[in-house]
């Protein structure tokens, strides 16, 4: 089973739409984490839009990538163009991508159900990609 860590900025919008779409659509095909260069508050609107389809993210926390090894990951995902800030050993991983979402914070609720959707398509690709 793959392990995959998505990343972001705070760990508070975008990656925690990536873990929870990752842990819905892929159960029992991949192992999910997510974390932030700083980790932050998960924020109410991303709870609530998602909440919207089904998925409850209440229960997820935002975490830092350094209380994570690298090594314990085959996939680093980036959600915000912050793949330049990570060390080495995050981006050399066996996959990394950079799928450089806009970040819906401040922004009215069709952004954020944009991303939103956005980020369920590029989860549905990764997992189908990972076989």
């Amino acid at each position: 089973m793959k392990k995959v860590m998505f990343i972001c900025k705070h760990n508070s919008r975008r990656s925690q739409m990536a873990e929870g779409f990752a842990k819905t659509l892929g159960a029992g095909k991949i192992a999910v984490s997510s974390s932030g260069l700083a980790s932050s508050e998960l924020d109410p609107i991303t709870v609530q839009v998602m909440a919207e389809i089904g998925i409850d993210i209440s229960h997820q926390t935002s975490k830092t990538f350094s209380d994570f090894n690298p090594e314990d990951f085959d996939v680093v995902i980036s959600l915000c163009g912050c793949g330049v800030n990570l060390p080495e050993a995050w981006v050399l991983r066996d996959v990394f991508a950079d799928w450089q979402l806009d970040d819906p914070q401040g922004q009215d609720i069709h952004t954020f159900l944009r991303v939103r959707d956005q980020v369920k398509e590029r989860v549905i690709q990764l997992i189908a990609s990972l076989g």
